[in-house]
């Protein structure tokens, strides 16, 4: 196979944490394959979503564009016509282009994705909504033709399976390929609500430790947790396979590999769901990357969105991002020749709510419009006119958000800084510059614990 132009391969995990890796601080040994590519690697370390929902997030992936520039903004809508993929950009480059796993942007239907909402990939063995029309140990994929497929093993190894004999069969060819690979684990069964992990491993993280927000707000971390840290360890396996792959069909050295996921998860704790907050716990992903132009580059402490990440895999295959992507290349990040980089995050956020925030190194605020239907219940659109301030952390004296300073007025000045550069960031992605509503003042400088919303 040619060596002039790398291969490339994302390994997409859904609903994952960046605190359950080791880099990020995790005592459970969940990922060492993930730990090493991103020691060895370049390890986004402050890597967020720009939009804490399923089909919106891989819109945003697919296309380097915000959610409300793809038309995908909730779950259940399909992206703008004529909206270039990855998998165009890689075509024309003359790459071979797959898609395997969980694809989330074609409605209506959960299983088979017809031929002209594939995304332009040039293979295909995927399910619009993988966790409806699978479980942990039956996996049902259908091909570029609507042919069913039927993969033996735990959901994880049975895609993971279907993509090393996809890497096997390029590694002979003459042309690069681009391998997306989109794991619905670690996100819950959606049918009976729980995380299945492979059998037996649940039982090793029955006692795991939480993280300090899932103790103090609690949710549905004590069911659901060990779970959940069974999927990822299974995932991390996962990627050593596919590392052992490439390794063996000499191909490691020429293949970019990124692993990241979709968004995070709060188990219940900031809403009635998994996410749709603008908490890092909803928001903050893992996220490195190895290979030609990466190894070797380190911890990387800028602020990245998912929506940076398709320009870094166009850049990484001497591919030109397109000016209209929204996101920025970290391929110069990585190389210590950039000269500059943003020093804020944007976030869209719908379906619970219509909001929007803005993350700094310090500071988080968030805003949500106050629009009701006639029922009383919150007015979800796309975007708003006007949003009234919900939320504002001093990530500084308060990591894992449990106070709210939204209202004290001597946070005034530090709201008023970041409402324009949320405002800044919003016109940027397109939306209109919008009315601000202030929280209700709440006197000096005493600080609120945040409580945990009511059960569902």
């Amino acid at each position: 196979m040619s060596t002039n132009r790398p291969n490339v391969i994302v390994f997409f995990t859904d609903q994952q944490r960046a605190d359950t890796t080791g880099v990020h601080g995790s005592k459970l040994g969940l990922t060492p394959n993930f730990d090493r590519l991103a020691t060895q690697g370049t390890h986004l370390a402050n890597a967020f979503t720009c939009q804490p929902v399923c089909a919106p997030a891989r819109s945003c992936l697919q296309t380097g564009l915000h959610a409300t520039a793809t038309g995908v903004w909730c779950n259940g809508q399909t992206m703008k016509p004529g909206l270039r993929t990855l998998a165009h950009h890689f075509n024309d480059a003359g790459y071979h282009t797959a898609y395997m796993g969980k694809w989330h942007l074609a409605h209506p239907g959960r299983g088979i994705v017809p031929r002209e909402m594939q995304g332009g990939y040039q293979s295909w063995l995927a399910a619009n909504t993988l966790e409806f029309t699978s479980d942990a140990y039956q996996t049902r994929l259908w091909d570029e033709d609507g042919r069913a497929h039927d993969l033996p093993g735990y959901r994880v190894d049975a895609i993971t399976d279907a993509a090393i004999r996809y890497i096997d069969q390029r590694s002979r060819a003459e042309t690069p390929f681009f391998l997306f690979v989109s794991y619905i684990e670690p996100h819950h069964q959606n049918h009976r609500d729980d995380y299945p992990a492979p059998t037996g491993y649940e039982e090793r993280y029955a006692d795991a430790a939480l993280p300090p927000d899932l103790r103090a707000l609690t949710g549905s971390a004590p069911q659901h947790w060990p779970g959940y840290c069974g999927m990822i360890k299974r995932l991390d396996e996962a990627l050593g396979r596919m590392l052992d792959a490439l390794k063996s069909l000499g191909q490691l050295d020429n293949t970019v590999v990124l692993y990241t996921s979709d968004h995070g998860n709060h188990f219940k704790t900031r809403n009635r769901e998994y996410k749709r907050s603008c908490h890092d716990a909803s928001i903050r992903i893992p996220a490195a990357i190895s290979g030609p132009g990466f190894n070797g580059g380190g911890r990387l402490e800028q602020l990245v969105s998912l929506v940076d990440l398709p320009a870094t895999l166009l850049d990484a295959a001497g591919i030109a991002p397109p000016a209209e992507m929204h996101g920025r290349s970290v391929l110069p990040l990585a190389q210590k020749t950039a000269a500059d980089w943003r020093d804020n995050m944007f976030v869209q956020i719908s379906e619970d709510i219509t909001g929007r925030a803005i993350r700094t190194q310090r500071w988080k605020y968030s805003v949500r419009s106050p629009a009701t239907t006639a029922e009383g219940r919150p007015l979800i659109a796309a975007a708003a006119e006007t949003y009234a301030d919900e939320y504002l952390y001093d990530l500084m004296a308060d990591p894992w958000e449990l106070t709210n300073l939204a209202g004290l007025d001597s946070y005034r000045e530090i709201t008023a800084d970041l409402r324009r550069r949320l405002s800044a960031r919003m016109v940027e992605a397109g939306e209109t510059a919008p009315q601000f509503i202030d929280a209700p003042v709440r006197p000096g400088g005493q600080r609120v614990p945040e409580q945990p919303p009511p059960a569902s």
